[in-house]
């Protein structure tokens, strides 16, 4: 893998991160952690048995900084105080996540007052799209406030050195985005850089007013963020109804909309995107761009890429690239090492990444498939 940069050496002078030695935390996240229930090579209508999983959006990123990448990683999450929240609780602490700042809820024993979210999900195959359907209603952590966690003291006394939370979190509840704000201000005032991805999700906006609505929330956190992962169709209100699909970036019309982006908003230090086209629901184009003081990142794509389970690529991507930046890594090779990681995450099953550094700098180096011994 190689990467072509308009200026190669680029280092993101603009991003201040704070010294390791400071804080307890290299990066905490806010978001659900589900349970996800996979059939395999199954559909969902005629499976008998499913392989379980921890997975969410946001903590699919610390996950991957914790157990690939070795960072100090804790998640603000709420579950249900019952056997299936433990499971979940038991997945993260395998994955060296820090659970410190969960919430329990207290269990009513059938799920009216506050239940764990799950989800299902088909892999897809050639033609066959993967298909995931979500049961998270009504859920743990869509009940949180933003007064429910002393921010200040996570910022303030123990000290982080990313935060990172997203579009996912925010669509679950009316509230949500408050809470994200709350975080995402306390950060900022102790010096911790702030990550967001848009993360649009369909389903979870469908009843809360679709893409637009999903918009105009994102807007209102803009102000907040240093390091965007997204496009700018993320933050556009006027959008028309029905499913839309954003459009098919290049090196070009990527550096166009990250120079209107960061137009608006100046304060903005880092856009980076991971795209995909998709030949067949196991083969696929992957590539990354990133962008960050009027300068242009572009990792070589990887082309016809083999996949056994897409889900969680995005976050392995955004994992590997706040890697690099944490470690003081110039902007092309973090976008390396973010693309890198997505596509090891594509050949595993599950939501999260079970990619070791050593498997990602060989990748990073060129290396191929042939077997280790």
């Amino acid at each position: 893998m190689t990467s072509s940069s308009s200026s190669a050496s680029l280092s993101v002078s603009s991003l201040p991160i704070k010294d390791s030695h400071s804080c307890r935390w290299d990066v905490l996240s806010l978001g659900e952690v589900m349970l996800r229930f996979d059939p395999g090579e199954q559909r969902i209508t005629q499976a008998r048995s499913f392989e379980v999983w921890e997975g969410g959006g946001e903590y699919n990123v610390a996950r991957g900084l914790s157990r690939c990448f070795r960072q100090r990683a804790s998640v603000v999450t709420a579950l249900v105080d019952n056997p299936l929240g433990r499971l979940a609780e038991s997945l993260m602490l395998s994955g060296g996540v820090d659970v410190s700042h969960l919430i329990w809820r207290e269990d009513d024993g059938v799920g009216k007052t506050s239940r764990n979210g799950i989800y299902f999900l088909e892999r897809g195959f050639g033609i066959r799209n993967a298909l995931g359907m979500m049961d998270r209603g009504h859920t743990a952590i869509s009940q949180m406030q933003p007064d429910e966690i002393d921010w200040e003291h996570i910022f303030g006394v123990e000290g982080v050195r990313w935060f990172h939370t997203g579009g996912i979190f925010c669509a679950l509840a009316e509230q949500l985005p408050h809470v994200a704000r709350a975080a995402m201000e306390a950060a900022r005032r102790h010096g911790t850089i702030v990550s967001y991805d848009c993360n649009y999700r369909p389903s979870l906006w469908k009843a809360r007013g679709g893409r637009g609505a999903a918009a105009a929330a994102n807007r209102e956190l803009l102000p907040y963020i240093d390091v965007l992962f997204g496009h700018e169709e993320d933050f556009l209100i006027d959008v028309p109804a029905g499913p839309t699909k954003p459009p098919h970036y290049d090196e070009a019309s990527f550096a166009s909309m990250a120079a209107r982006l960061t137009a608006e908003v100046p304060h903005l230090k880092v856009i980076a995107m991971a795209v995909r086209s998709t030949p067949s629901a196991n083969r696929n184009d992957w590539k990354a761009f990133a962008s960050a003081e009027g300068k242009l990142s572009s990792a070589t794509a990887i082309p016809n890429l083999e996949v056994l389970d897409r889900v969680g690529s995005g976050d392995a991507f955004a994992s590997g690239f706040i890697h690099g930046l944490l470690n003081g890594r110039k902007l092309d090779w973090s976008l390396e090492c973010g693309l890198a990681h997505g596509a090891l995450v594509m050949t595993t099953p599950g939501d999260n990444s079970f990619a070791t550094l050593k498997e990602v700098m060989n990748l990073m180096a060129g290396a191929g498939a042939h077997v280790q011994r």
